[in-house]
């Protein structure tokens, strides 16, 4: 088990490898499509973002109303390939990673490799 603390450095992401189990501490964001939509145009018109996604990571889910007492709700993941279209914008500001579930296109691929060795 590898232990990494948010925000990641490039040497954190250097060091993980497909197939590594890894434990996370410190802030992970969670968004899917709704609120990535609502970031892109920020991004394109070069505005700041509310959020500062340097060495950050995002976890596709949706909203889950808290309990009472709790923080979160219950969360599972979203499909990632459905924020395809904003991820490398997020990348190219230094986002180190993304949780979800199933394929991500070419151009996400394309953009790890660029963004975050």
């Amino acid at each position: 088990m590898k232990d990494v603390v948010t925000p990641l450095s490039d040497a954190d992401v250097a060091s993980l490898k497909a197939g590594d189990r890894v434990r996370i501490s410190g802030v992970i964001y969670t968004a899917r499509d709704a609120a990535h939509g609502r970031l892109l145009p920020l991004i394109e018109k070069g505005e700041p973002l509310p959020i500062d996604v340097k060495g950050q990571i995002i976890y596709y889910t949706g909203p889950s109303p808290a309990r009472p007492g709790s923080v979160i709700g219950s969360v599972g993941p979203t499909t990632a390939s459905r924020m395809d279209k904003f991820t490398p914008a997020l990348l190219a500001l230094g986002l180190k990673g993304t949780i979800g579930k199933g394929y991500r296109g070419q151009p996400v691929k394309e953009a790890l490799r660029q963004h975050t060795g």
